[in-house]
């Protein structure tokens, strides 16, 4: 009698989730995908949907970000930056979906690797006045913990405020212990989704990939790295951790602290005071750049269509540094159209990645990259963590956000696009030293014939592209 009752049950929750996919508007490949998942493992296929698959754009489940309020307006919002006439669609793009202008009166600094952004960022700590806030997806106990301990302990004293925010899962590793000496000293924390039973299966896929440092509203730190001893010392399987980081100074931190101060309210629903907060700029005007943050809460794929339309308006290069490029329908087309129109595309990664499975599944598309005449650049000196793509010696961008779904559709990311071309040239030049140190795969036919064996493994993987 049980086993009857038990069966009928799991076929009303099906149906409800069955309901739940077409009423939420989820692309059809999705949806069948969902479906498949559902009816042929049993109780799986719920729990899968139940983590993975269940649309927060639709339920707002984290959107409380409109109860914040701002009350600072750039006055350089009319800025206008030195790039081609079909290139402009991109910055109105940003400004529309991100609600992140322009801004021009900045200075930018490129910090490469861990050593030389955390000197900068600890020469930057001392030097604060107001507040200092940090957001960062991995926080480890460690060296570089240690020695912010005793710099937010100086910076108390000096009745300097200190808000740290930090991911659930991503930092799942940083102690009590530590945690207990911050709220000791007096700096208030807190954490995005924590790791709790009730909230792991509605949560555990979207997470906060952020990292961001802003003091006083005048400076601001972003991009790839993460508190962690291994951009110190290195990575005992993947060797040395190569990384890219971004020193802000001027009107574009107040898009920084803006997006701090949203993520702060949504995991601890306390306010920052924002009366206080004053718009710094550089005297004369300087850098344009645009902060781009996205999450799932956002109304659009913020991330995702601000790389498509990065790429689409590439005219004579597109470079990209990417560990995770395991792009979705539209972006593959977007890279593959791009070659295929003459565009030089170039993709730089590690020979190796931190995690088996990615790597198969990032391997799982070179195939269609060659057959299009886009070079693969595997790097071996290490493991390439950075994020970023280079266009035409015009646009750069930087920060968090992988070519993943993960980053383009579930997780809370935050990326700098610049627009400058010393800035550029000079990334370029760094990309394509990096490309001479590195075995390049150009060759499609040679390719194609790689084992059937590695064929399969990669295709098992590419099914799980969607989750990854």
């Amino acid at each position: 009698m049980l086993v009857p009752i038990l069966i009928t049950l799991y076929v009303v929750i099906a149906l409800v989730m069955v309901i739940s996919l077409l009423l939420n508007g989820v692309r059809p490949s999705k949806t069948l995908a969902w479906l498949l998942a559902i009816f042929t493992i049993p109780v799986g296929g719920v729990l899968l949907y139940v983590m993975f698959g269940r649309n927060r754009r639709k339920n707002k489940m984290f959107s409380l970000k409109n109860k914040v309020g701002f009350i600072n307006e750039p006055e350089s919002a009319d800025c206008s930056p030195q790039i081609s006439s079909n290139k402009h669609k991109i910055t109105s793009l940003i400004a529309k979906t991100s609600k992140c202008p322009i801004t021009c009166y900045n200075h930018l600094e490129l910090l490469k690797d861990g050593k030389n952004t955390f000197e900068s960022i600890f020469r930057a700590l001392e030097d604060a006045q107001d507040h200092i806030h940090l957001q960062y997806y991995i926080f480890e106990d460690g060296i570089l913990a240690d020695m912010l301990l005793e710099i937010f302990e100086r910076k108390i004293a000096e009745n300097v405020t200190i808000r740290l925010l930090y991911d659930g899962i991503g930092s799942y590793s940083l102690s009590k212990k530590y945690l207990d000496k911050l709220k000791k000293i007096g700096v208030e924390t807190a954490q995005f989704l924590p790791y709790k039973f009730g909230r792991f299966l509605s949560a555990l896929n979207y997470r906060n990939h952020r990292k961001i440092i802003v003091i006083d509203n005048k400076i601001g730190f972003t991009g790839g790295i993460n508190i962690s001893d291994k951009y110190l010392k290195g990575d005992p399987a993947l060797g040395k951790w190569h990384d890219t980081h971004l020193k802000i100074e001027g009107e574009g931190v107040d898009f920084l602290n803006r997006t701090f101060i949203t993520d702060w309210y949504l995991a601890s629903e306390k306010k920052v005071p924002l009366s206080g907060l004053k718009i710094f700029q550089t005297p004369k005007i300087g850098t344009s750049l645009q902060i781009v943050p996205s999450g799932p809460d956002d109304d659009f794929d913020v991330m995702e269509q601000a790389y498509f339309s990065l790429i689409n308006s590439a005219e004579k290069y597109l470079y990209i540094v990417n560990p995770y490029i395991i792009p979705n329908h539209a972006i593959l087309q977007a890279l593959i159209t791009a070659a295929l129109s003459g565009i030089d595309v170039r993709i730089l990664m590690s020979s190796t990645t931190d995690m088996k499975l990615v790597d198969w599944c990032v391997r799982a598309y070179f195939e269609s990259y060659l057959k299009a005449g886009i070079k693969i650049y595997l790097y071996a000196d290490g493991f390439l963590h950075s994020k970023v793509m280079l266009c035409d010696d015009e646009i750069a961008s930087i920060g968090t956000a992988n070519l993943d779904n993960r980053s383009l559709q579930q997780n809370y990311e935050a990326q700098v696009f610049v627009y400058d071309a010393d800035l550029c040239k000079r990334m370029k030049s760094d990309f394509l030293s990096d490309c001479d140190k590195s075995k390049i795969l150009e060759d499609y036919d040679k390719y194609k014939e790689r084992p059937w064996t590695k064929k399969l493994i990669e295709g098992l993987a590419k099914l799980l592209s969607p989750l990854l």
